[in-house]
Order: C-alpha cells, then sequence, then structure tokens
C-alpha cells in the first residue's frame, strides 16, 4: 500500500497520522550497509535541502504536519514509503515527490521507525468541566 500526504492530512488526530505512518521496525534495510554512503550523499544534496526547505514550509514546520505540534529543535523530513536503494541509484521520482513526504520530529521519526511510541511527546489531555482525575 503506497502511503499519501493527501490521506494522512485527513486524519484527524496525531496518534491516527502515527499509527498510519509507523513501519514498525522494517526500516528501508537496503540503505543500510555498505551502500549507506548513497543514501548520506542523496540527504546532503543541493536539491534535497532545497525540497526539504519547501516541505518544512508546507508542513508549518509541525510535526506530522498536525497544527499545534511545532517542532522547535531538529526537523526531519520523513519519505512516507521508505526508500529503496534503487530509487536512490535510478533518481526516482518519489524521492522528491510531496505527496512522499512529511515533517517529523527527532522522537517522532524513531518511533515510526523502529515502533516505540512511548518516545513520543504527548500533549497533556483537554480538562473538561466536573473532570477530577489527575493527569
Amino acid at each position: 500500500m503506497n502511503k499519501t500526504y493527501s490521506e494522512l492530512i485527513l486524519l484527524p488526530t496525531f496518534e491516527d497520522r502515527f499509527q498510519y505512518l509507523k513501519l514498525g521496525g522494517l526500516v528501508g534495510y537496503e540503505t543500510f550497509g555498505p551502500d549507506r554512503y548513497l543514501n548520506q550523499n542523496f540527504y546532503l544534496s543541493k536539491e534535497w535541502r532545497s525540497f526539504r526547505r519547501s516541505i518544512i514550509i508546507r508542513d508549518n514546520a509541525c510535526d506530522l504536519a498536525f497544527p499545534g505540534r511545532e517542532i522547535f529543535d531538529r526537523i526531519i523530513v520523513h519519505h512516507l514509503n521508505p526508500l529503496k536503494l534503487e530509487d536512490i541509484e535510478l533518481s526516482n521520482d518519489c524521492l522528491f515527490d510531496p505527496e512522499n513526504v512529511i515533517c517529523t520530529s527527532h522522537c517522532t521519526s524513531n518511533a515510526l521507525h523502529f515502533g516505540d511510541d512511548k518516545v513520543i511527546i504527548r500533549l497533556p489531555r483537554e480538562r473538561t468541566r466536573g473532570d477530577t482525575n489527575l493527569w
């Protein structure tokens, strides 16, 4: 299933967006090992940096493009569909497709890749009238 930005931003909660993107530990293993330098060279390229800047502007520097979840430290532009080695070698369109990327915080990126949603920063629960439960 190909995930898309258009589908993602229709999801009403941050948690729904996280579940939609979660990889469950299935990192794009093709880019690791001796070929990892290709992946790293790509992310250092002038084209990627320019594209990345436009995505940060599009998402208002918000984690998973969710309003109110501004990222104040390191912003990662995350590919919704993990890249494969051949995507980089062949310069496939998916590399620079705005439908295939989203802004994430470093914590959210790690949680997406490694499946540990405990590291995600949770916003305080909204209080309601008569609510006597502690956070």
